[in-house]
């Protein structure tokens, strides 16, 4: 599939970049809008994740070496244009620092936010949040019983310091809303040329492969596999059917 894409991206120019969402050759794998920022943001979250496992953890010293490995790969692969749209993002995020929730905790994820700002291994990552549509006829009812219009008349301390949201609503007209472009993508051939170097099928997968990582690192931190077991195996329970001489 991909080699179709490079053969048309010969022949009209605009096709150099692969499209979004279009087929690769596998099924239910789609080609990702973003794999480079996205590469470089998993393994950076990787990597300082795994400060929380200690230095003479074997896994450790593995998943480190090959992450920092990929991570050179994806990093000496530079889109036309970066270095303007990066001058341009530090500008965005020095001058309207409002306009960008700070995520807290390992989520990395803030409730409501459409753009978020994580900070892994002294870099600075924007995260877009984007709420997927909705389909009314998709909603199930909320088992809430219409009672009818609301009672007129005075309202209690409680019910009016619930309605005081209402009369102090901040007049958001004169806020400046920013406009936060992506990362500009990577043509056909670099791809192509980044999936070689790496050697571990389409960047699509190397993402997934990443993603997967990327939680299994939370997963041994939560479990702590490097602490000793609470019940110590018995004598020789580890020892396999050996052919003895």
């Amino acid at each position: 599939m991909r080699a179709t894409l490079r053969l048309f991206a010969a022949v009209r120019p605009a096709a150099r970049y692969l499209e979004a969402g279009t087929p690769t050759g596998l099924t239910g794998v789609s080609t990702h809008a973003s794999p480079r920022s996205t590469l470089l943001y998993l393994y950076t979250s990787t990597l300082d994740k795994l400060k929380a496992v200690p230095e003479h953890s074997v896994y450790r010293q593995s998943v480190e070496a090959l992450t920092k490995q990929r991570l050179a790969l994806v990093e000496g692969v530079v889109p036309l244009g970066y270095d303007e749209w990066a001058e341009k993002a530090r500008s965005l995020l020095s001058e309207h620092p409002d306009q960008f929730n700070i995520a807290s905790g390992d989520s990395g994820s803030v409730s409501g936010a459409r753009a978020i700002k994580i900070e892994r291994g002294g870099q600075a990552f924007v995260v877009h949040q984007i709420p997927e549509e909705e389909d009314m006829r998709d909603r199930e009812w909320d088992g809430e019983i219409d009672e009818g219009p609301e009672l007129e008349g005075s309202r209690t301390l409680a019910e009016r310091e619930d309605l005081r949201h209402i009369f102090e609503r901040r007049d958001i007209s004169d806020v400046v809303q920013v406009k936060w472009d992506p990362e500009p993508q990577l043509t056909a051939d670099q791809i192509s040329e980044l999936e070689t170097k790496i050697g571990a099928g389409l960047i699509e997968e190397v993402v997934q492969v990443a993603e997967n990582e990327l939680n299994l690192v939370h997963t041994m931190v939560q479990a702590k596999v490097w602490e000793p077991l609470e019940e110590q195996p018995a004598e020789g329970q580890w020892v396999y059917f050996e052919r003895k001489q």
